[in-house]
């Protein structure tokens, strides 16, 4: 997968908006080309990307502090008018549209919940379940040691399950 679609896909889960995240997303690939060189050993780029997206993400939030947080939708594409943007459904003829409705509805739930969970925990929980990396990765891209790591995507998934409850 190219840099420019992970760190727009991780940056639009840990940042919430769009509009963040398409700013995080070129901070952080600028950021990658002027320093890709300083890069050692390959299998660490995956690694650095998280974190200079992570880094950037932080900024972003420091310099927005007191407003509302929000959570975009990873398939967001058109425009509503309003400058914010309607998530796009592709429509698949072969599931009933009472399953659509049930997948859409769980789906904007699991969202709900992913935002409510504080910033550090939703980040462990996008690199951890999302994104594929190793909790070894993940305590690098978090800066924090591995079995903190475990601790926080523990009680994230109990935050989750509790959030969902009922659902």
């Amino acid at each position: 997968m190219r840099a420019q679609e992970v760190a727009y896909r991780f940056s639009l889960l840990v940042c919430g908006h769009a509009q963040d995240a398409e700013d995080v997303m070129q901070d952080a690939l600028l950021k990658t080309y002027r320093y890709v060189s300083r890069i050692k050993e390959p299998e660490a780029f995956r690694t650095w990307l998280y974190t200079t997206v992570r880094n950037a993400c932080l900024m972003k939030r420091r310099r927005h502090v007191g407003e509302p947080a929000h959570l975009a939708s990873i398939e967001q594409g058109g425009s509503s008018g309003d400058g914010g943007t309607q998530p796009v459904e592709v429509e698949d003829h072969a599931r009933s549209a009472d399953q659509r409705m049930i997948d859409t509805w769980v789906s904007g739930r699991l969202r709900q919940a992913l935002v409510a969970l504080p910033p550090s925990y939703r980040m462990i929980v996008v690199l951890r379940e999302m994104e594929g990396l190793s909790t070894r990765e993940v305590a690098k891209v978090a800066g924090i040691s591995e079995a903190n790591v475990k601790t926080r995507l523990h009680r994230a998934r109990v935050m989750l399950r509790q959030s969902l409850e009922g659902v």
